[in-house]
């Protein structure tokens, strides 16, 4: 059977692409940010896994106000870098597994969560910010991504937004639609967004470092009464696109130590920095343990 191997949990601050895309990484105010990431990227080339399930928000590319999924999962081929209004990010076009996306859609939906059935879509710096932080530039003789992807798009951006609760029980589902697929894959799932930033108000920038290390700490150790927490407390200390961080409980959910099926996960790596742009970046790497 399929099974999740691994999470990782990154912020998606789209700056960051835009480093990486002209060649500013070793920059002073740059190299602090990349540094987090030197290690996890020779673990994705230890570790690469069969397929990435990414959870990500749309940033108004995909879908307009004019029509907003809770929750829209990609099952298309591939998957263009899309224009977010300076051109496409020069980054490879993302290959899909609509097999295992149809399967989890199949499941998941049986399992009375009501997904978006989306056959055509372009991705956005939500998507591929994460990609090229853990894997890099891939070469131009070799230009694609080391696996295929299957976007996982979830509304952080118009309220009314899924509970955090609601999202750690998806996750669980998730877990349990991957191990009922019947090929041998290994799979990791992806949370992304946030930390702490909010970009627009009285409050605009702000970043609140404590409460989103405790949110790490909490995330690592005790998911279940993190997954109750209100949206008030993320939007009070984390500012209004603090949000973003219910779509990390995803993916948290579906690791094995919350189906009873194992101990706490491995913390292979955990990085913190602020700032990134405006944005706190926060990124873990959690292994599930035999």
């Amino acid at each position: 059977m399929a099974r999740i191997t691994a999470s990782v949990y990154t912020s998606h601050v789209p700056a960051i692409g835009a480093a990486m895309d002209l060649g500013k990484t070793q920059e002073p105010y740059w190299q602090k940010v990349f540094s987090g990431y030197e290690f996890s990227r020779a673990w994705m080339k230890n570790h690469t896994p069969d397929v990435v399930f990414l959870v990500f928000n749309d940033h108004a590319t995909a879908f307009s106000l004019e029509m907003i999924p809770t929750f829209a999962i990609g099952t298309a081929a591939s998957y263009a870098p899309a224009d977010e209004g300076w051109g496409p990010r020069p980054v490879p076009t993302v290959i899909g597994h609509p097999e295992l996306a149809s399967h989890i859609a199949q499941s998941v939906i049986q399992e009375d969560f009501d997904l978006t059935i989306v056959n055509k879509m372009d991705v956005d710096h939500g998507l591929t910010v994460p990609l090229s932080l853990m894997c890099g530039q891939p070469p131009k003789e070799n230009f694609r991504w080391p696996c295929p992807v299957i976007p996982f798009a979830v509304n952080v951006v118009q309220y009314p937004v899924p509970s955090g609760r609601r999202c750690f029980a998806l996750g669980q589902a998730i877990r349990r639609a991957v191990e009922s697929f019947d090929q041998d894959l290994h799979v990791h799932i992806w949370g992304t967004g946030g930390m702490s930033h909010q970009l627009q108000g009285a409050r605009a920038g702000l970043i609140n470092a404590p409460w989103d290390n405790a949110f790490l700490d909490r995330l690592i150790a005790d998911p279940q009464d993190l997954s109750q927490m209100p949206h008030i407390d993320y939007v009070r200390e984390a500012g209004s696109e603090g949000i973003e961080l219910v779509m990390w409980l995803i993916a948290r959910g579906a690791m094995a130590d919350v189906a009873g099926q194992g101990p706490a996960p491995r913390v292979a790596h955990r990085f913190y920095h602020v700032p990134a742009s405006n944005t706190a970046v926060g990124h873990l790497i959690l292994e599930n343990t035999p």
